[in-house]
């Protein structure tokens, strides 16, 4: 599969894309579309599912090797989590949390993967950086600094408009976009600000064969 690695920001960290990264994606949504999905944890604005068995049979090999060029990870690959995901909760409705670029975990050994399964591409994935700390990434050793501010500039501020975040905000500047396409993958640190980038006319369709379908993942990586 086509592999290229480019940098994010001026932290210049690794974001890793993967093309034509299944060998079946119509199967993937075939499957998606019979799934049963259920509201998603941890802020995700949406909705998740359980995958096909076997679908890190394929996947884990291109991700080791990956992952060993782009992050100097060369351990044992452990999957934390994983599901069809789509998003979507309405603007109006977004929680403070799910208005604000987030990461995922703190420490070096944790890997994000996104994988794309709409086949007109629709929308991707953001990366930013906290214009008052000019963090990009937030670690073990940055993060009571960077919630803390944080916390001061909500309360200070107020809670940033009933939208996902989209471009450049008050509060952080846009430092990379990954465009989404058909069967593309993505790895990038989970410590990386980001957000999914959501379009003001994104229908938001609960339909695995309409809405923003993708599978994510969370990686351990000794």
């Amino acid at each position: 599969m086509p592999v290229r690695i480019e940098t994010i920001g001026g932290e210049a960290q690794p974001l890793c894309i993967l093309d034509d990264f299944a060998p079946d994606p119509d199967a993937l949504r075939g499957f998606a579309a019979t799934a049963a999905f259920e509201p998603a944890l941890h802020h995700y604005p949406g909705i998740r599912a359980a995958l096909p068995a076997g679908y890190f049979d394929t996947a884990l090999p291109a991700i080791t090797e990956t992952a060993a060029h782009a992050f100097g990870r060369t351990g044992p690959v452990t999957i934390i989590d994983a599901s069809f995901s789509i998003v979507t909760t309405p603007p109006e409705t977004l929680s403070i949390a799910q208005r604000l670029p987030h990461v995922d975990a703190f420490t070096p050994d944790r890997i994000a993967f996104i994988h794309y399964l709409s086949p007109e591409g629709g929308d991707g994935t953001a990366f930013f950086r906290h214009r008052s700390t000019g963090f990009e990434t937030v670690t073990e050793e940055r993060r009571a600094l960077y919630f803390r501010q944080l916390d001061t500039e909500l309360r200070h501020r107020g809670p940033p408009p009933a939208a996902y975040v989209a471009g450049d905000t008050a509060l952080f500047a846009q430092a990379h976009v990954a465009a989404a396409r058909y069967n593309r993958a993505l790895l990038y640190r989970s410590s990386n600000l980001h957000s999914g980038a959501i379009s003001p006319e994104a229908a938001l369709s609960p339909d695995p064969r309409q809405g923003r379908l993708t599978i994510t993942a969370f990686l351990s990586i000794g």
